[in-house]
């Protein structure tokens, strides 16, 4: 049988990388080039459109040299992507009117607020299944139409596209013939309809949005369009589209309702499949579109830690107690618990379940016994807690008991994180084969539209766990544990000013 392989971009916010698979699902070659980002004011981030995609155009002819191959030798391309993060850009000349706005980016807080007071969050909420927040693209559109030059009249007119990266990396990737979206991205827009899967008249018209500027949504596994041949001398199908977090649930095998993973980065993903219908969360979560194939739609709960690796981070660059990351594991592990010490690591704010903007970190339980490995150990346990927080809030939500939690991202390579989540969760934890698991999850998602991989039996197959961890603390501890976090949690609240 002559093996078939799957190109899979995988465009972040600091990078841009592209992974090579075979129809194992094992990655045979990789690259990635770095990517910058501007930051005009305070709370405002940019990234270039066009470094953007040159970035990734590099790192994909990079991926195929070094496996010495040409992209017409693949049998799909696969599209992860920062979520979130906005580009508009000429229909015809395929120039950006502005930078990327990205999705870290607060400009339109202001706006968010607005609406907000005027009785319009619940109403979005019940239709996008989000908050009424800038993280999202909705605000920062209307906010490029209002504030560039000539764009809206431009927009009105028919001559502007919109689209999140993945719609931009396949404008491309396409020469420019290709305006689409799926819909796990088009979800993350504030414009879109999760139970109609339309986008929302009555919000656009409340944003000012023309609907003309729209990309068009399309499956997130499926043969949705092909590279231009005249541009990179082959005409591939782009069969396999989805939001960072969402490939990455996809790359885990979180296929039924109630599964679940947790990406552990800069800050924590946590997303739970619930299934065919979607879950509107009392709990302060997100109910987002997990993928849609065959026109059928999975949905998931969403939440986010905001500081996980960030608060390693904060050990290494602000306090000056550990040299690098990795040596987090054994300096926790020389001590027997922390000391009854909490470190909440609310350094901007609190997220998902309690949306606290202006709680601010702490450390409470210092006694003169206290060391430099006590406080390193209570921040990756924060991490830990801060993951069960959001567990909870899913149970709760979804009506699903999480049986397992699935994992992936730099910071569950701690062997000492993943035990002491294992233990407070209650549940085993497993650690993926391959680390690469955005990129994977959406290379199975190609795979399957161009029968590299038949079915999800087939991709379950070719997904192999590194380790199991199971849980050793008993059950009156983990209650202790629990109680003491939410008493650190309570203090490190609505300390910031308003």
């Amino acid at each position: 049988m002559t093996e078939r392989y799957i190109l899979a971009l995988d465009q972040g916010t600091s990078s841009s990388r592209a992974l090579l698979f075979d129809q194992r699902g094992t990655p045979i070659a990789a690259a990635h080039d770095p990517l910058s980002q501007t930051f005009p004011r305070p709370g405002w981030v940019e990234q270039d459109a066009v470094e953007l995609w040159h970035s990734q155009r590099a790192a994909m002819h990079q991926c195929l040299t070094s496996a010495g191959m040409r992209l017409g030798d693949v049998a799909a391309i696969a599209v992860a992507n920062q979520r979130e993060t906005t580009v508009v850009w000429h229909r015809q000349t395929g120039q950006p009117v502005y930078n990327a706005i990205a999705w870290q980016c607060r400009r339109t807080a202001p706006e968010c607020e607005a609406l907000e007071q005027q009785g319009f969050g619940r109403l979005i909420q019940e239709k996008t299944g989000l908050r009424l927040d800038p993280y999202f693209s909705g605000t920062k559109l209307a906010w490029i139409l209002q504030h560039v030059e000539g764009a809206r009249e431009a927009a009105e007119n028919g001559d502007l596209m919109f689209g999140t990266v993945d719609s931009w990396l396949i404008f491309n990737l396409t020469g420019g013939r290709a305006h689409l979206t799926d819909a796990s991205n088009a979800s993350r827009t504030l414009l879109y309809n999760i139970h109609s899967l339309t986008w929302d008249a009555d919000i656009l018209s409340l944003l000012k949005i023309p609907e003309s500027i729209l990309p068009r949504v399309v499956d997130s596994s499926g043969v949705a369009a092909y590279t231009d041949e005249t541009i990179f001398g082959a005409a591939v199908p782009i069969a396999g589209i989805a939001g960072d977090q969402q490939a990455a649930l996809f790359g885990n095998g979180c296929f039924t309702a109630g599964t679940a993973k947790n990406t552990y980065g800069t800050g924590c993903f946590l997303l739970m499949n619930t299934g065919a219908k979607p879950v509107l969360s009392e709990s302060g979560l997100l109910t987002t579109v997990a993928w849609q194939r065959a026109g059928q739609v999975q949905y998931a709960l969403e939440g986010s830690v905001f500081m996980a690796g960030a608060a390693v981070q904060w050990l290494k660059d602000g306090l000056g107690i550990i040299e690098a990351a990795e040596d987090t594991e054994s300096v926790a592990e020389s001590v027997a618990n922390t000391g009854d010490v909490y470190v909440v690591p609310a350094f901007v704010g609190l997220g998902a379940p309690y949306w606290d903007p202006h709680a601010r970190g702490a450390v409470v339980g210092l006694t003169q016994g206290t060391s430099r490995a006590h406080i390193i150990r209570a921040v990756l346990e924060a991490i830990a807690h801060q993951t069960a927080d959001v567990v909870e809030a899913m149970n709760q939500d979804s009506g699903y008991d999480l049986a397992v939690l699935r994992t992936d991202g730099k910071a569950i390579s701690n062997r000492f994180l993943a035990g002491f989540q294992a233990d407070i969760l209650g549940i085993p934890i497993v650690r993926p084969r391959v680390a690469e698991t955005t990129a994977l999850g959406a290379a199975f998602l190609a795979g399957l539209a161009v029968g590299v991989f038949e079915s999800l039996e087939d991709v379950s197959a070719a997904i192999q766990s590194a380790d199991v961890l199971d849980p050793a603390m008993e059950a009156d501890e983990r209650s202790l544990r629990r109680r003491r976090w939410a008493e650190a949690v309570h203090r490190a609240r609505g300390w910031a000013p308003v």
